[in-house]
């Protein structure tokens, strides 16, 4: 865990960070992190992000993207994508802990207003990307929209290899660690929501089953890393795969399911202990170009807090195997 140095320089953060320092570190009481938690929606981050919502229910005019977002213009040749628009806001909005009653009327808004920039598809349907159905998924069960369509989706959708992959629609036949972890996540949220199904939770025991066959860091075939962004730690995360954000989420599910942490787990976790710094943090990696309502985490090459939080969670998980 945390020395006493690192946990009070967690602990002087915004609201939506601090409630689960207060959870996940210090081990505080429920009455004391939930008042935490509680403040999310009229302090900080949350406050910020809640105040800029359109009255048509949505953020920045889009599902996905902001209405203004021309694809062929120079943000989007340079790579950037702008990450103001509905979908990703609420992903902010629920990973902090905000509670659904902060957006009362909001599932229905959307329903009403927002159409997916793919053919025009309504917003609680989902549409052919498998990380954006997941994330609509665990933001639907979160607001209380009916978003079983899209879980029978996922079930119809899983390759042979047990995971997902959002170039299906490409024609690809392989799983990926990106698409397969996203995926992952929401169904996770569906569960904990509906307590979900028999298929759901076989669909996911096998998603788990392709990351952890490959140890959450190499491919099968070769035994080499599967990519450089293994062990490039950024918040927010966005959609990209990393050992500590698919820790992350074996940390939840085995709360969830009550069961101890996979052993094949082992080479993921060195990835992510040999990244903590003299100090006890982790520094933040280069994160995603693009516009954001405003800046959530430090610069590039800084202590994060919110990588720290992760970390020393996860590594405390693992260690209480």
């Amino acid at each position: 865990m945390a020395d006493e140095t690192v946990v009070a320089w967690l602990l002087d953060s915004d609201p939506a960070l601090r409630w689960q320092v207060e959870r996940d570190i210090v081990g505080e009481p429920p009455e004391v992190w939930k008042a935490t938690r509680a403040r999310t929606a009229t302090e900080g981050f949350g406050a910020r992000l809640l105040a800029v919502q359109d009255p048509d229910g949505q953020w920045a005019g889009g599902a996905f993207f902001p209405s203004d977002f021309e694809f062929d213009d120079p943000e989007a040749a340079s790579g950037a994508q702008p990450w103001t628009a509905t979908t990703w806001t609420l992903n902010s909005l629920r990973e902090w802990g905000i509670d659904a009653d902060a957006l009362h009327g909001t599932a229905d808004l959307l329903a009403e207003n927002s159409r997916w920039e793919y053919e025009d598809l309504p917003y609680w349907s989902g549409e052919v990307d498998c990380c954006i159905n997941a994330w609509t998924v665990a933001n639907g069960v979160w607001l209380g929209a009916d978003v079983t369509g899209i879980v029978d989706w996922f079930l119809d959708h899983q390759m042979a290899e047990g995971g997902w992959n959002c170039e299906w629609v490409n024609g690809s036949t392989r799983s990926s660690f990106h698409s397969t972890l996203n995926s992952l996540k929401g169904l996770l949220a569906y569960e904990a929501a509906t307590g979900g199904s028999e298929a759901t939770r076989v669909a996911r025991n096998a998603a788990e089953e392709y990351l952890l066959q490959r140890e959450l860091v190499r491919r099968l075939s070769t035994a080499e890393p599967v990519g450089p962004w293994v062990d490039r730690f950024i918040y927010p995360c966005r959609w990209l795969y990393s050992v500590l954000n698919a820790a992350e989420y074996f940390r939840e599910a085995s709360l969830f399911d009550g069961r101890p942490p996979d052993p094949r787990m082992a080479q993921a976790i060195d990835v992510i202990g040999s990244a903590r710094q003299p100090d006890g943090t982790w520094l933040q990696g280069a994160p995603h170009p693009g516009r954001v309502w405003f800046d959530v985490d430090v610069p590039e090459g800084e202590p994060s807090k919110w990588l720290t939080l992760s970390a020393t969670r996860v590594l405390a998980w693992w260690a209480s195997r």
